[in-house]
């Protein structure tokens, strides 16, 4: 069961039309109740890491979560902000991140980019795979998804970045330490592909 974490932030919805399309069971948890029945849970994120690091607090559903992804490793999937609230701290607010990743945000350096606007980087983007991970299984090299951020995750272990995206200089667009995995893209937007990737997670 795919639990979908309703903190206040993320396309909840879109996530539970593709798991629905894909005949996967899943569950909207907006509550520490509702977080029982999931083996696997997905944590989106839209907007900025404070306000979405203040919510999640006050949902009550931090303490359930770490427990049941640092206590029972159960896989979890961070997306865009999501992604980015694994990280021990983030250049955009001043809210400790969960830190189950080794890592911080850091803004994109605007002096290295060219595109107008430079930022957001917004619209489709290539990611190149760095060996072989399951959340990217079957997808090919390059495959594109759609970007929509001006800060970016940087991982202290190399080890731990599966795939990696240039905008003005390359960055990590997927993680993965153990169980837990973020992805800077949003693959609920990203049509095949972030099916595909959704349907990875799903079968781990």
């Amino acid at each position: 069961m795919i639990g979908l974490i309703d903190y206040g932030l993320g396309n909840i919805r879109a996530f539970l039309n593709v798991y629905k399309r894909l005949n996967m069971p899943c569950l909207i948890a907006s509550k520490p109740k509702d977080l029982k029945q999931a083996t696997r849970l997905v944590l989106p994120g839209v907007g900025a890491f404070d306000e979405a690091m203040d919510l999640l607090a006050k949902s009550g559903m931090r303490e359930p979560l770490e427990e049941m992804v640092l206590g029972r490793k159960l896989p979890l999937l961070g997306v865009c902000v999501g992604m980015q609230m694994l990280a021990k701290s983030s250049e955009e607010g001043h809210s400790a991140g969960l830190g189950w990743i080794d890592g911080r945000v850091r803004k994109f350096d605007e002096t290295k980019l060219v595109q107008k606007p430079r930022l957001p980087h917004m619209g489709w983007n290539q990611i190149v795979a760095k060996g072989s991970n399951p959340l990217l299984r079957e997808l090919e090299n390059e495959s594109r998804f759609y970007f929509l951020h001006s800060y970016y995750f940087h991982c202290e272990a190399e080890s731990e970045v599966i795939a990696e995206t240039e905008y003005g200089a390359p960055f990590s667009s997927a993680v993965a330490a153990g169980n837990i995995f973020g992805v800077q893209f949003h693959p609920e937007k990203s049509h095949g592909n972030g099916v595909k990737l959704l349907k990875n997670f799903g079968q781990l």
